[in-house]
């Protein structure tokens, strides 16, 4: 794992700390100190309870299994993977969007989906060239241009499904505002970006390094360069 402190790479070493009980379920910290950084890192969870003895009270509570929630809560921040970095140079608005929406998905699943159906919007009109306002027509329009993989296109077909968009039209004419959400809409919508990002976001770049060294080899053999 990386360190949400420092970003160095560390093996996960965590302790737990039992915090109590309610209808959720069982509470607890997990705690670690980066190695690195020495900076204390701090996860909230929420699961089923093991313990070190069958009927043991509290004080002798081992860890959580079946892990419901999750959330860092040292250092505030994100539990999603970054936005990669081709994204953060290329379209910076869209990675500033998707990095919030992340950061206040466990505080607010609707603040959350509107940032992140808001950078969807953007990445279709920047990156896949679609010329509508309304996110549910620009969506079908990308699906009819047939440019994504199958799986691509099936994952952001149920952006639609599950955000509802006939049922709630503001959701599709007013990207940006904060409004209800159905369960697991903005963990979907955060997903479906992540995998838009690789497609025209990162793979064209790793493609384009690849060809770049490939013709420095043919020009070190004499050889014409690849065709663009």
């Amino acid at each position: 794992m990386k360190c949400p402190h420092c970003s160095v790479g560390v093996h996960p070493d965590f302790s737990w700390h039992y915090v109590g009980k309610d209808k959720d379920g069982t509470w607890a910290l997990q705690t670690m100190l980066c190695p690195a950084c020495h900076l204390l890192i701090v996860v909230l969870a929420c699961g089923s309870p093991s313990f070190t003895g069958v009927g043991a009270p509290s004080n002798t509570f081992s860890h959580l299994g079946q892990i419901r929630e999750s959330r860092l809560v040292r250092p505030k921040g994100s539990v999603r993977p970054a936005c990669p970095a081709e994204v953060q140079t290329d379209a910076p608005k869209i990675a500033s969007d998707y990095a919030e929406a992340c950061l206040v998905l466990a505080d607010s699943p609707k603040a959350s989906a509107a940032l992140s159906r808001r950078a969807l919007q953007h990445l279709l009109w920047d990156k896949a060239g679609t010329k509508q306002k309304d996110l549910a027509d620009a969506i079908q329009e990308v699906l009819d241009s047939k440019q994504l993989p199958s799986h691509l296109a099936r994952d952001l077909d149920a952006v639609r499904n599950i955000g509802n968009f006939g049922a709630h039209p503001l959701k599709s004419t007013s990207t940006g505002e904060i409004i209800d959400v159905e369960p697991g809409e903005a963990e979907w919508n955060l997903d479906v970006l992540e995998g838009l990002f690789d497609f025209y976001f990162v793979q064209p770049a790793v493609s384009a390094q690849k060809r770049t060294a490939l013709n420095k080899k043919l020009q070190d053999a004499g050889k014409p360069p690849m065709k663009q």
